[in-house]
């Protein structure tokens, strides 16, 4: 049987450090028919520079680079890949992060195999952390009222519990395998995001278009969790963090689902406030005024 086509897409950002381990996973791989797209975001060469030495060094010919002139954010990368990937006549697209290892050989072969024998259009797995082995992702919903998502079994001992193959309302981008007619109907990641809040984004996309999510845990992956924005406390994180969950909430809820998400979300704030440093507590605030600015502005 000839193998459909997938395109993988990856984005760099300053994160020259965790790309020899995910060339090493990739290249062991029995499925061939791929193409990888490399989408570099970051400010300095070093990231590029790394991947090519590796695709030298492994001999890959199924590889495209696309360098930024800056950072366009995750959102606009994947779209970048995720374009090129349909024009190629790629079948599938799988986006996945470049801070993750997998030592299944045959992953993609089984991700792929399981989506054409049960029609699944769209695939993810369990996710493991690096450092723990504990749970990071088996699953997952998406809190309308709160305007936050959930990770089934986050920071848990992996279990029997978490190894049933179901349907799930929620799942990070970080490796999703997605069929190409997804996008056609669903639409691109939305680009206004930058980075955070663009996945759940576009699964609430996918769940008001009634496509399912399958959850998929013979299939593992290790994720070496925010390496590349400095982890929940970075500046960063807390300015795009709460930027893009009020707009996430003022772009996709209504009625009482949106007056109780916001109230939860400007509450805790409250909270947030007295124990983030001033640093923190200014990026908070102007990330907040930002999101509504955003939404006000997409109307």
């Amino acid at each position: 049987m000839i193998q459909p086509k997938l395109g993988l897409v990856t984005v760099l950002f300053n994160c020259p450090d965790v790309l020899p381990d995910f060339f090493r996973c990739l290249v062991r791989q029995t499925y061939t028919n791929y193409i990888l797209y490399v989408i570099d975001n970051s400010t300095n060469d070093d990231s590029y520079s790394m991947c090519k030495e590796l695709s030298e060094k492994y001999q890959l010919s199924n590889i495209v680079f696309i360098k930024n002139d800056n950072n366009m954010g995750v959102a606009a990368a994947n779209n970048q890949g995720i374009s090129a990937a349909i024009h190629a006549g790629c079948d599938y697209v799988l986006l996945l992060n470049n801070d993750i290892e997998f030592d299944n050989q045959c992953l993609l072969e089984e991700l792929v195999q399981e989506s054409l024998n049960k029609n699944e259009p769209v695939i993810v797995p369990k996710i493991t952390y690096f450092d723990s082995g504990k749970l990071w992702y088996a699953g997952g919903d998406i809190n309308q009222w709160k305007g936050t998502t959930i990770h089934f079994g986050d920071r848990e001992n992996d279990s029997d519990v978490f190894n049933q193959i179901v349907y799930t309302k929620y799942a990070p981008t970080c490796f999703m395998l997605i069929r190409k007619d997804v996008f056609e109907n669903v639409g691109m990641m939305d680009e206004d995001y930058f980075v955070y809040y663009d996945d759940t984004d576009f699964v609430f996309r996918l769940n008001t278009m009634k496509y399912k999510i399958l959850y998929f845990p013979k299939i593992s992956i290790i994720h070496k969790v925010s390496s590349s924005t400095g982890g929940d406390t970075s500046p960063f994180s807390v300015y795009y963090g709460n930027r893009n969950r009020i707009y996430f909430i003022l772009k996709n809820l209504s009625g009482i689902r949106l007056i109780s998400a916001l109230v939860f979300t400007l509450s805790t704030r409250v909270i947030k406030c007295f124990l983030y440093n001033k640093t923190l507590r200014k990026k908070m605030l102007s990330g907040l005024y930002d999101g509504i600015k955003l939404s006000i502005s997409n109307v």
